[in-house]
């Protein structure tokens, strides 16, 4: 089993308060998130987007790996994840996987088919429980 971590602690109200986050990895230390950041625009990180950077990298990963079972190398994958967060049902809703990908020999079909099940299984896919969909442009 592998396990990684991050710690978050936060002081004040919900609406006033502040917010740090940091990873096992120290790439986020003691990273800033607060109301305004995750509800307005303002500076520092929130879980959601911490969930999309999740998605994204996982999907990416997962998707090399299939076209590599395949037969594939992607010359570059560029995936973007944009979680949806409906503050009325207080709950994540959606994660939308934006993807332009270089794979040199790959058929539109096939890739299609790959993309797919990289999406469904991806583990951060498995984890959400959101819709999740894919729109995925093979460049030439």
């Amino acid at each position: 089993m592998i396990n990684r971590k991050a710690t978050a602690v936060w002081k004040g109200t919900g609406k006033e308060g502040t917010g740090t986050v940091s990873t096992q990895s120290t790439v986020l230390e003691n990273t800033q998130y607060s109301f305004n950041t995750r509800f307005a625009e303002g500076k520092g990180t929130n879980p959601e987007e911490l969930i999309a950077a999740a998605h994204a990298s996982c999907f990416a990963m997962k998707l090399s790996f299939e076209l590599n079972a395949a037969g594939f190398t992607a010359d570059e994958l560029n995936a973007t994840a944009t979680v949806t967060l409906d503050p009325a049902k207080g709950q994540v809703t959606k994660s939308a996987i934006e993807l332009k990908a270089k794979v040199p020999s790959v058929s539109a079909d096939e890739f299609a088919q790959i993309a797919d099940k990289a999406k469904k299984e991806c583990p951060i896919s498995q984890l959400l429980n959101a819709e999740i969909t894919l729109n995925a442009e093979l460049l030439s």
